[in-house]
């Protein structure tokens, strides 16, 4: 099988896996008094702070959380409940459904929501962003790098305009470490949500990222661990692979960008064709690690089949709910037709994938979508 799907998820790193196991395989909460707790608390802690030292934070800024869902949740429904649920939020069209869905689910609570549209590239810009803030504002959410067409949005000029209109900003993050630069205290951000498993870290372990001095309501109640703000014993062994993994991911970064990039330009070289469309604006200044395409006048749920069955694995540019083809929100904001969004696959790299292995999926697509056409 070629494994393109890196966006989705990658194998946790051989760094990580063995140093979840080293703390795995000990006995100890990080809540209890006795040594075994405390050593497991201290494993836990070492965890926290490398991932903190990764992305330009302090560890007294993170929360350890189940993802980067979860994270986008406990900002949105969090800041509105605590806002009696009055008032007005901004984000884009683009982003995670982890952000739309409760923002959606706010707007059946009273808040209101603006979706700015994106503008040429997929960008949101910082001129769109103060058009859209108005007095009740309180919170702006974009996202940093998208999970299917790449674009990345300059969220420190964001974030500017969002405090000088007196609203919080949180940036969806998640698909950023190890591929691009990530600096939380220079970027200006309030919250930012992360997921281990992206960068090679363990599933089910992920951060949010609250800047000193700001209070969330508890996502979670019970024993009081982090904070208060998010009850139940905390996942040491994963904390610690997750920092161990990010360390090793952020010191191979610049290395790891040009081989993405290497890897996009070549399947967008052998896929730019009439038939076979690029879904997205692919720029230099965009992700690396994410590349859609389309291919005109094929089914697509018979086109992630075909891909599937020839021993490729990606991700269709819309989700399969109830067994039918949706298009994607994200395509379709970009301005591709139903049609064409139903017809789009993202591929997605990581440091293991090759040369070889883009080249025969590039084949193996133009074969399918041949296949796949009435």
């Amino acid at each position: 099988m070629i494994y393109l799907d890196y966006a989705a998820t990658q194998p946790m790193r051989p760094s990580a896996l063995e140093a979840y196991l080293s703390v795995a395989a000990h006995a100890g909460n990080p809540a209890s008094v006795h040594r075994a707790g405390q050593q497991m608390r201290e494993r836990l802690e070492e965890g926290r702070a490398l991932v903190a030292a990764a992305l330009g934070a302090s560890p007294l800024e993170l929360l350890v959380n189940g993802g980067g869902t979860e994270g986008d949740n406990q900002v949105l429904l969090g800041l509105a409940a605590a806002r009696g649920h009055a008032g007005h939020i901004v984000t884009s069209q683009l982003e995670h459904s982890a952000l739309l869905a409760p923002a959606r689910w706010l707007e059946t609570q009273g808040v209101q929501v603006s979706f700015l549209p994106p503008g040429p590239g997929g960008i949101v810009t910082p001129q769109a962003l103060r058009d859209a803030m108005r007095p009740d504002t309180f919170l702006v959410s974009i996202h940093h790098a998208n999970n299917e067409v790449g674009v990345v949005q300059d969220v420190a000029a964001l974030a500017q305009v969002a405090h000088a209109g007196g609203a919080l900003f949180h940036t969806d993050a998640v698909q950023s470490p190890g591929v691009l630069p990530v600096d939380l205290h220079g970027w200006g951000v309030d919250f930012a949500s992360f997921s281990a498993h992206k960068w090679g870290g363990p599933l089910g372990v992920g951060f949010l990222y609250l800047r000193r001095g700001l209070e969330l309501p508890p996502m979670l109640l019970g024993g009081g661990q982090e904070k208060g703000l998010r009850a139940g014993t905390q996942n040491a062994p994963g904390v610690y692979a997750a920092g161990v993994a990010l360390r090793e991911a952020v010191a191979e970064q610049p290395e790891a960008h040009a081989h993405l990039r290497m890897l996009n330009d070549r399947m967008t070289a052998l896929l730019a064709l009439p038939n076979t469309g690029v879904s997205a604006n692919h720029t230099p200044e965009g992700s690396p690690k994410v590349a859609s395409f389309t291919a005109h006048g094929a089914d697509g749920e018979a086109l992630l089949m075909n891909l599937d069955m020839s021993g490729v694995a990606a991700s269709a540019g819309s989700a399969c709910s109830a067994g039918t083809m949706q298009p994607s929100h994200v395509l379709t904001a970009l301005g591709l037709s139903d049609h064409d969004a139903r017809a789009s696959i993202r591929f997605s790299f990581g440091a293991a994938t090759t040369t070889t292995e883009v080249e025969q999926a590039a084949a193996t697509f133009l074969q399918a979508a041949e296949n796949s056409r009435p």
